[in-house]
């Protein structure tokens, strides 16, 4: 079996908006989500640099038992999904007479690791941790919550790979569909924002210290990048198979063509050329795409000197000759990390479906190896139908989309 599987719906919470079109506004306009956070300076952190996101108040959508077990990465999560499942025309009636299938990318949650350990210390009673913090702290915590509170019935997993990890999400949604074990499956990412999520990242020196200048801070491909800005939200990103999609009569906003993967094999931090490139051509060979049709490669590239090199080489390597237009979205938000592999093919379909390709922000000069590549230092307003999303970790995990306009 070998079913075509295209995207129905797509949601998103992000520093750029918490709506598609306030997103896309973000993107036309160069609109840098990124702030400086003076409760991380005080903390001791060496960059109080992050992208601005604040947790939704949810006491009027969910019960308060509900959302006892939700962390925060877990509302951004529900948020984005409800608008995912709206546009995709997926409605609890729907969900509860269907296996619809539930896997999201995210890593496992810090303050409820950090309360608990506290009133452990504290008062010497575990039982004051609550009944909740448990099913915060877990990888899993995302899709048990989504899981439970849309009632879904298909394959329920948590994608733990990273920066990979949403994009892996995707993926692997699509293959299930492609073989015919699941007709819709809801995929995505999400990332926790607060201070202690990312303090020992901090703490080896990967941010950016552009204290003085944070729009300017996150600079993919520039000459002069010191480190990555975190940032964090929720994407969810509906797909299914076609013959479900026109079954339901719904309105079909793209399809995924391949997807490549790779492990480098290597360091567990610093990447190489061999693996972004091995997952590059393995999502090419997979979708059968003509590059000459790929206009736009959405990259990686999250800022940081040796990654975004590594990165443009390997892009330069396979695509070299096609010279399609290459850029970064996290210089507009930072490094979305877990959530960044489905978010970013949102922001991709964003631009897809308005005609322009946003700017690679804050890139003014170009180094020995991001020269190769053919990056826009300003918005270009163009039509295109066919990109490329790449998506990197650490340990090695690397992961490649191919998405195209719908066409019959």
């Amino acid at each position: 079996m070998d079913r075509r599987v295209v995207i129905t719906g797509m949601g998103i919470y992000s520093c750029l908006g918490k709506t598609l079109d306030e997103v896309r506004d973000s993107l036309y306009t160069g609109k840098s989500g990124i702030i400086f956070d003076q409760e991380r300076k005080d903390m001791g952190f060496r960059s109080a640099l992050t992208s601005k996101l604040e947790i939704p108040d949810l006491k009027k959508e969910l019960s308060r038992q509900q959302r006892q077990f939700m962390p925060e990465q877990a509302k951004y999560a529900y948020c984005a999904t409800v608008d995912a499942l709206r546009q995709a025309g997926l409605d609890q009636d729907f969900l509860d007479k269907n296996d619809v299938g539930l896997i999201y990318g995210n890593d496992s949650s810090a303050v409820p690791v950090v309360e608990s350990v506290e009133k452990i210390k504290a008062k010497k009673d575990t039982t004051l941790c609550g009944s909740g913090a448990i099913f915060q702290s877990m990888n899993s915590t995302v899709t048990m919550n989504l899981g439970c509170i849309f009632k879904l019935k298909g394959i329920n997993l948590t994608i733990s790979a990273a920066c990979a990890s949403s994009s892996h999400s995707i993926g692997l949604g699509a293959l299930l569909i492609k073989n015919g074990l699941q007709d819709i499956v809801v995929c995505g990412g999400a990332q926790e924002i607060n201070p202690y999520a990312v303090g020992s990242f901090d703490g080896i020196s990967a941010f950016s210290t552009r204290e003085s200048e944070p729009t300017k801070a996150s600079r993919p491909f520039d000459r002069d990048r010191d480190g990555l800005v975190p940032g964090g939200g929720a994407a969810t990103v509906i797909i299914e198979s076609l013959e479900s999609a026109k079954r339901r009569g719904a309105t079909i906003l793209g399809e995924i063509l391949g997807w490549g993967f790779s492990s480098n094999g290597d360091h567990i931090s610093s990447p190489n050329v061999e693996g972004p490139t091995k997952s590059l051509e393995m999502a090419i060979r997979e979708s059968k795409v003509d590059l000459k049709k790929v206009a736009y490669l959405n990259a990686h590239a999250t800022s940081t000197h040796i990654g975004d090199a590594r990165e443009a080489t390997a892009i330069a390597n396979v695509l070299g000759e096609y010279k399609p237009y290459v850029a970064s979205t996290k210089g507009f938000t930072g490094h979305e990390m877990w959530m960044a592999g489905a978010s970013e093919i949102i922001y991709s379909m964003i631009m897809m479906k308005n005609g322009f390709i946003a700017e690679n922000l804050n890139f003014e000069n170009p180094d020995e190896d991001t020269c190769r590549l053919n990056i826009p230092a300003s918005r270009i307003d163009t039509g295109f139908d066919t990109f490329i999303s790449n998506s990197f970790g650490f340990g090695g995990t690397n992961s490649t989309l191919v998405v195209t306009d719908y066409k019959e």
